[in-house]
């Protein structure tokens, strides 16, 4: 039985992260999703705090019928060396980790003996910071997030947020 641990900042959750937590999941059968920089929020690059992260997720994979997962802060130290280390102690044991970060896998490079790394095929044109730029241009962000993130996003004003954090 495999577990996969799927890291992101989910700033916010969009298209891509859903379907990469449905590849991985094809692969693994269970996934711990690591919410990084989970202490970062009303921030440029962190507009929504771990809560609203959370429930982001949780609401898209639900409406999906997903399951088999569980969610775990993780919290910036500021040691790209250290961070690993503080990672392991935050979260499940696991032994894939998928990420589509360069600095994630490079984080990991150390770390090859202990854990297998994969790196998801992002998907052009949809990221988070694509997405909170679209929202600040008033351009259409909706078809990149899920049905839920957009009630979601609305109901907190968090398009308002973003265009207002980064006055």
């Amino acid at each position: 039985m495999s577990t996969a641990l799927f890291i992101g900042r989910f700033q916010p959750f969009h298209k891509a992260h859903l379907q990469d937590i449905k590849n991985i999941l094809k692969d693994c059968d269970k996934l711990i999703i690591s919410i990084g920089s989970s202490q970062h929020s009303n921030t440029q690059d962190n507009p929504f705090s771990f809560e609203e992260r959370i429930e982001m997720i949780e609401d898209a994979l639900i409406s999906e019928n997903i399951g088999n997962y569980t969610i775990f802060p993780v919290p910036d130290v500021g040691n790209d060396s250290k961070w690993i280390e503080h990672l392991i102690t935050l979260v499940p044991k696991f032994d894939i980790v998928y990420t589509g970060n360069d600095w994630t896998e490079k984080c990991f490079k150390n770390y090859k003996e202990k854990f297998m790394v994969k790196k998801i095929k992002l998907i052009p044109g949809i990221n988070s910071t694509t997405i909170r730029d679209k929202m600040i241009k008033n351009e259409n962000w909706q078809e990149l997030v899920p049905e839920t993130v957009i009630g979601f996003i609305k109901r907190v004003k968090g398009a308002e947020r973003i265009k207002k954090i980064c006055r």
